[in-house]
């Protein structure tokens, strides 16, 4: 995918395939250790302490992906966008804005409940949940540097902050197999630790941009008498900037991330109110295989809306569809291939790394996952562009009928086994999400 894309260049010495493929190693290894982390913490642990720890990981990420991903999302379209037109600085004020406002209404809904969440999902453990706390706060940087290094394509540094992080929060769970330390708690550390040890690359990559940035900077876009920046475009450019478009570009994508981790954890907070920690575990277990691909998917993700937010911005409407579809292709022969190997050997391959926790793994529901993860990931890339088109809340609406009827149908009894509902439901929501944004996608543009 990435060298098919290489000769898209959205600026001079840079294009979307370069940085998806520069991306993609880093991301890879981040997938590949955060998977390992779980995986040791697995076999470390209990089913129950493993429950507790995946319960953990799930709401973590929840609230991360909800609150912090659309001001990453938001400072990447829009620096990218006046990086395209031309146009000199690129103020962090109102993203700063909202992603405190973000930050400040966790606390003011985690704090009140701190019993409940210790009691109800912790089993009683206050460290759990101050490792929640601290880590939400410790995220709010790391995603606003990673929004500001994928707005001026710093993928490089982009890459090597979630390696890192994902490489410290390995470490602990090594300790815990190794017998440096020792329990539920000294793994779960790690996920707050990560944030922190993150924003070290923050030095480097900034001392390694120095100027480059200003170098590779496109031309202005002209008006009719090529003597200057358009008006009419400089005006749109500086509303991107302003706290009323800011905001309602945050609130959309915020309930897209919204949608999506509902998609991703509602299950198994579902399964774990109707059958308790250990089966929770298991549905964790199942939905890896959707949740690695699209840690993956980041690198795609992260490169592909400032190239697209580029092109949208200069009208390149055959580059704008053809990195879509080049991307899709992709997206449509990796989950064929999953497919085909979890029927073949996901069962073995699911028990020897993840452990036997007392459930099987079916073969056929594991490749329904599959299946409905290519679709996931192609919803990923139509929503994109519908980020770079400014379609914000239409995705949004489309992402939330998915979410709604994915949760209605894992809570109801439709399907006596639960994990062959949640498997069932998945690939169900995740097929009609992607139809949705293809038919947004394909509506003509303003």
């Amino acid at each position: 995918m990435a060298d098919a894309a290489e000769a898209e260049q959205d600026a001079p010495g840079r294009s979307y395939g370069s940085g998806a493929r520069i991306l993609t190693v880093g991301i890879a290894s981040t997938g590949i250790l955060s998977f390992a982390y779980l995986a040791l913490a697995s076999h470390e642990l209990s089913a129950e302490q493993y429950g507790q720890i995946s319960l953990l990981w799930s709401i973590l990420f929840v609230i991360l992906s909800v609150i912090y991903r659309p001001i990453e999302q938001l400072l990447s379209r829009t620096i990218a966008d006046r990086r395209a037109r031309g146009l000199e600085g690129h103020p962090l004020r109102v993203p700063a804005l909202i992603q405190a406002g973000f930050a400040l209404a966790f606390l003011a809904v985690a704090l009140p409940l701190r019993t409940t969440l210790e009691d109800e999902l912790f089993g009683g453990s206050a460290t759990l949940y101050w490792i929640l706390v601290v880590a939400v706060l410790a995220y709010a940087g790391s995603y606003f540097a990673r929004g500001w290094l994928a707005g001026h394509e710093h993928f490089a540094g982009y890459g090597g902050l979630v390696l890192l992080e994902s490489t410290s929060r390995f470490l602990f769970a090594v300790a815990a197999v190794l017998g440096i330390t020792s329990g539920q708690s000294a793994i779960a550390i790690g996920m707050a630790v990560a944030p922190f040890v993150s924003l070290m690359v923050l030095p480097f990559a900034l001392r390694r941009m120095g100027g480059a940035d200003r170098g590779a900077r496109a031309a202005p876009v002209l008006d009719a008498a090529g003597e200057g920046p358009a008006h009419a475009e400089i005006e749109e450019a500086a509303a991107d900037l302003s706290l009323r478009h800011g905001t309602r570009f945050a609130v959309a994508v915020f309930a897209i991330m919204l949608a999506e981790q509902t998609l991703m954890n509602a299950a198994v907070l579902i399964v774990h109110a109707d059958s308790g920690a250990a089966l929770a575990g298991f549905v964790f277990n199942v939905l890896l295989i959707v949740r690695a691909p699209l840690q993956l998917f980041q690198a795609v993700q992260t490169s592909i809306l400032p190239h697209l937010a580029g092109l949208e911005a200069r009208s390149s409407a055959d580059e704008f569809a053809r990195a879509i579809r080049v991307t899709v292709l992709a997206i449509a022969g990796f989950a064929g291939a999953c497919a085909l190997g979890l029927l073949a050997i996901g069962p073995w391959v699911m028990e020897t790394v993840l452990g036997d926790k007392g459930f099987t793994y079916e073969r056929g529901g594991l490749a329904l996952v599959a299946v409905g993860m290519g679709f996931h990931l192609i919803a990923g890339t139509l929503n994109q562009a519908a980020l770079a088109r400014g379609r914000a809340p239409q995705a949004a609406v489309a992402w939330l009928v998915a979410a709604i009827l994915f949760v209605a149908w894992v809570a109801s009894p439709i399907v006596g086994d639960e994990v062959l509902r949640v498997e069932t439901g998945y690939f169900g929501a995740a097929f009609l999400l992607s139809g949705l944004l293809f038919g947004l996608y394909r509506r003509p543009t303003d």
